[in-house]
């Protein structure tokens, strides 16, 4: 038998902990993609907030001229996507660190710095997957309901979690697509409690105007940033984030299993998209349009919803939205999904024109039936 030490069985501990935290992660994902197997070939497809134009050009030339080269590690990609984001974004090379899309560093984050004694601080509603995995570590799971303007209420999310570990905030947030106005996340870095740590899911940013929070990590600031590309560059299935952090926090996470190396196509897909300087504002600029199109057929008919500036919002159902959601999907127009604190809402992604259309002829038909 081989001789554990007890660094090797905190190490096996960790791994066990993140594993049955991804699999947590995995339930509504695995549920959504069977739901989608049902669907018929054609059906629109606008409930987990992907963005319909997929990796920009020069992205899948980047992908295809790495492909024969896929059988070889190659960290010096890596290098180059983690020096192209610094130099953008004025940022030391050793605070980032490439990951497979937000979601990994998400739950190794939680796993990190929460514990039975350290509570994990969230909006509700919210994204989950942070909930789910603090349950795996025993910790309390504080749910601070948004303010009347959907931003998070930061002062109510200091005064229910003095114990907190962990205060996460989604900006945009998920499922509203609503800000959080930069004043307020300032006041909550400056005013949490001692050793808890600001983790700041920025996946929908770049759909908005609103400042990131980059800035507050070259300050030293107890707070931790997550970027994908799977919502702006539309890189969902392909999987490429950050985890930006001073070098301190980041090894906290780092060492709960993201020292790996990164699938090359995404790297070189994430590198090339960087490096065009018009692809996130005209994204940016396609994404509203449509919603406030949306947006204008749903006042036009007296539909009540929540404004978003990102790429999903909400639609008052008036009635329980697990039976629009499943209406719809006979419609074939497949919807997200909905929130226990909301419960005659759904969430809708913003799609092309055409998905639009076709949604707005079955909201009709389902909300007139």
């Amino acid at each position: 038998m081989p001789r554990f030490s007890r660094r090797s069985f905190l190490h096996l501990t960790a791994a066990a902990s993140a594993a049955s935290a991804f699999r947590m992660m995995s339930e509504p994902m695995l549920a959504a993609a069977a739901r989608r197997r049902g669907a018929p070939p054609g059906a629109v497809v606008i409930d987990s907030n992907e963005n319909p134009l997929g990796p920009c050009q020069a992205a899948r030339e980047a992908m295809a001229t790495i492909l024969p080269q896929g059988g070889r590690y190659q960290d010096n990609l890596t290098d180059e996507l983690v020096n192209s984001f610094a130099k953008i974004e004025g940022l030391n090379p050793d605070y980032i660190h490439a990951t497979v899309g937000s979601t990994p560093p998400l739950i190794l984050s939680v796993l990190a710095f929460t514990s039975p004694e350290r509570s994990y601080v969230t909006a509700d509603p919210g994204f989950e997957t942070g909930m789910r995995t603090a349950e795996q570590t025993g910790a309390r799971v504080v749910k601070v309901p948004l303010t009347k303007a959907y931003a998070h209420d930061v002062k109510a999310m200091i005064a229910g979690g003095q114990d907190a570990g962990v205060f996460y905030i989604c900006n945009p947030n998920n499922p509203t697509g609503t800000l959080t106005p930069r004043a307020d996340i300032e006041y909550l870095v400056a005013n949490k409690p001692k050793d808890s740590v600001v983790l700041v899911d920025e996946a929908y940013i770049h759909l908005s105007e609103a400042p990131n929070a980059l800035d507050l990590v070259k300050a030293g600031k107890d707070v931790i940033v997550l970027r994908t590309f799977s919502k702006v560059y539309g890189m969902a299935g392909i999987r490429c984030g950050f985890l930006i952090a001073r070098p301190d926090l980041a090894e906290k996470v780092l060492a709960r299993g993201l020292n790996n190396f990164m699938p090359v196509t995404a790297v070189v897909a994430a590198t090339a998209s960087l490096k065009d300087p018009n692809l996130v504002p005209e994204r940016r600029r396609i994404n509203a349009g449509i919603r406030q199109q949306t947006f204008d057929w749903l006042s036009r008919n007296g539909y009540s919803f929540i404004a978003s500036e990102s790429n999903c919002f909400m639609v008052d159902t008036k009635r329980p939205g697990q039976e629009v959601r499943d209406a719809m999907a006979k419609e074939n127009v497949m919807i997200g999904r909905i929130w226990p604190i909301m419960p005659t809402y759904v969430r809708i992604t913003v799609g092309t024109q055409e998905e639009m259309a076709k949604f707005q002829s079955a909201f009709q038909k389902v909300m007139r039936a």
